[in-house]
């Protein structure tokens, strides 16, 4: 009997080590693996569908033909602000304050994760969009005119890395379950803004702009998760 009952022992004691907050491996890890996977999972059904036509590319079109009838120039001025204050090069410098920020507090560690999550992440998606070279949406009176590829939508991308890691970055300092939600939620208000400008514009298909968030916090997951772990490692080292 002692026998048969050591594996399920070994079980319960494994997933309670998993969802610990405290340990090199416990929560936060468990946590970043599943926001890894789930966001992957995400992001590869997409591509399957763009790269075989399939039902979702055709209410892709639908969509940003809908944006495009239906738009005002209150609204496209509104939408051009957001899109280009959250450009690519517009994330870079939000970023390059927040790492001299970090680096004049001796962050070291997170200003490591911060560059390897933004623009290791903005070289990632630069490879995924020469790897699809998919078409932007075409209109015969476009808003905005762009000769690059679609697929993945680089500012979704950009978005949730940044905002996401500054999400991330604040939430090591919140109190309770109420301020970190709170930052989750403005974190991702911030991306699904910077999302619709995007598609509103006519500059990417709803696909480009989901896939593009799914790329992002897969990145961001990898990086963040591996800066934790270290950190939790070496203190518990010292």
């Amino acid at each position: 009997m002692h026998t048969l009952t050591r594996p399920p022992s070994r079980l319960r004691q494994f997933a309670a080590a998993r969802f610990s907050a405290e340990g090199a491996a416990g929560l936060h890890l468990t946590f970043g693996v599943m926001i890894l996977v789930a966001a992957a999972w995400l992001f590869g059904a997409i591509a399957e569908q763009v790269a075989g036509n399939g039902p979702v590319t055709h209410i892709d079109v639908q969509l940003a033909n809908w944006f495009h009838v239906h738009a005002t120039p209150a609204m496209t001025d509104a939408m051009l602000f957001i899109t280009t204050w959250n450009s690519v090069a517009g994330v870079l410098v939000m970023s390059a304050v927040l790492g001299y920020t970090l680096w004049r507090r001796g962050q070291r560690a997170w200003l490591l994760a911060l560059v390897a999550a933004v623009p290791g992440g903005d070289a990632v998606n630069v490879l995924m969009k020469l790897s699809f070279a998919r078409a932007r949406p075409s209109f015969l009176d476009p808003i905005v005119t762009l000769d690059t590829f679609s697929f993945p939508s680089g500012h979704a991308a950009s978005a949730a890395l940044f905002y996401g890691f500054l999400a991330c970055l604040l939430m090591r300092h919140a109190v309770g379950f109420g301020q970190r939600a709170a930052l989750a939620v403005a974190a991702a208000l911030m991306v699904a803004l910077v999302g619709f400008s995007r598609i509103y514009l006519g500059a990417h298909y709803l696909t480009d702009v989901v896939a593009g968030t799914a790329e992002g916090l897969a990145w961001l997951a990898v990086c963040v998760t591996a800066t934790t772990t270290l950190q939790r490692r070496r203190a518990a080292r010292g």
